[in-house]
């Protein structure tokens, strides 16, 4: 009887565990990550800011923080040849940033403002993107923006002053 008993429980045991994975399995496909629950399909694209820098500046990062605690969910991509990128995407050669970001079908080359890309995604001026030349040390990303800023508009009709802020 003991035996019969113990195969019976053992039986029973593994049906029940087989049983209990299966179910473990199937939940376990269901479920979404935390992390994963923020899509481009959930992220309003003028919000979405993927960064092409180079792995080894500080301010890029810098940066990417600034954009993140202004409400940007961004996507850092480690791009040694960003310069590269930059003219490739439109970027004036004379005019490239420290990083290339795209933002809602924008480019915006370097430290620009998070008012002035707001502005650029708002009012959609027919233009490739912008760009803040060089790394000026009131700009984001540096010591923080304070005083002048002057943002170059670039695209099919040539390179325009966009902002002077």
């Amino acid at each position: 009887m003991t035996n019969k008993f113990t195969f019976g429980a053992t039986v029973a045991l593994t049906v029940a565990g087989i049983a209990s994975f299966a179910a473990f399995g199937i939940a376990e496909s269901d479920s979404t990550p935390v992390s994963d629950t923020l899509t481009a399909a959930t992220i309003p694209a003028d919000q979405q800011m993927t960064i092409w820098r180079d792995p080894s500046c500080v301010c890029c990062d810098a940066y990417a923080d600034y954009a993140e605690e202004n409400g940007y969910h961004v996507t850092r991509i480690d791009d040694r040849d960003f310069d590269q990128r930059s003219v490739e995407a439109g970027v004036p050669a004379q005019g490239l940033g420290c990083h290339l970001a795209e933002v809602d079908g924008y480019y915006v080359s370097g430290l620009v403002p998070v008012e002035i890309i707001q502005r650029l995604t708002s009012e959609r001026p027919d233009v490739t993107g912008i760009t803040l030349p060089g790394m000026p040390s009131n700009a984001p990303g540096m010591a923080g923006k304070s005083g002048t800023l002057k943002t170059y508009a670039f695209g099919e009709d040539g390179v325009n002053v966009y902002s002077n802020e």
